[in-house]
């Protein structure tokens, strides 16, 4: 299996715990069948045991088998300025190879990360989906680059409301946050959000 055609689970580690493991499952199982039209299970639940209680980054590399475990020592990125960027990236499954992404902010370098924007729409930053609050309720994409875990379950829980949002109509909007496995949900004060 070729590195470029392998599938990537993030997965939050800690106290020993995985974390929402039943929303990777459910995205390993649907990734596996859509791309290979297999049905079987890859069980998470037994993933190998993390070195200890730290936080960690769980690296999951598989496609029609798991090819690799890591346990990444976590460190947050510090996000002071996002930048909105038109982009037609397709990242609907979520892939090992990043190369569209990282060439994205590489072309940005006056960014912490970036909002990519299809169509007029927001979709994502490149490494978190988004949410923004408009004094009421938080919403986020309802076509997002890649359906999160967190997104999922924030959806589940209905903390998050789902709708387009046209990137002209940001200023509308009080507040951003960025949501993936590891940051949880995490509002972002003190932001500058830049045009293109």
């Amino acid at each position: 299996m070729r590195s470029i055609d392998l599938l990537l689970e993030t997965i939050r580690c800690e106290g020993g715990k995985l974390h929402h493991l039943e929303y990777h499952q459910e995205r390993v199982d649907r990734s596996r069948k859509a791309l290979f039209g297999l049905t079987d299970t890859l069980n998470l639940a037994s993933l190998p045991k993390p070195p200890d209680e730290q936080l960690y980054r769980c690296r999951v590399r598989y496609a029609e088998k798991i090819e690799s475990v890591e346990y990444i020592p976590y460190i947050p990125k510090e996000i002071r300025t996002l930048k909105v960027v038109p982009a037609e990236i397709d990242y609907h499954y979520k892939f090992a190879d990043r190369s569209q992404l990282e060439c994205l902010l590489r072309e940005n370098p006056d960014a912490d990360d970036l909002i990519i924007e299809k169509e007029g729409l927001i979709t994502d930053t490149t490494i978190a989906n988004i949410a923004f609050f408009d004094g009421m309720q938080w919403i986020t994409p309802k076509k997002p680059l890649l359906e999160g875990t967190m997104r999922a379950y924030l959806i589940d829980q209905g903390f998050l409301k789902e709708e387009d949002i046209p990137s002209g109509l940001l200023d509308r909007f009080e507040k951003v946050a960025l949501m993936n496995a590891m940051l949880g949900f995490k509002i972002l004060n003190n932001i500058k959000i830049l045009k293109s």
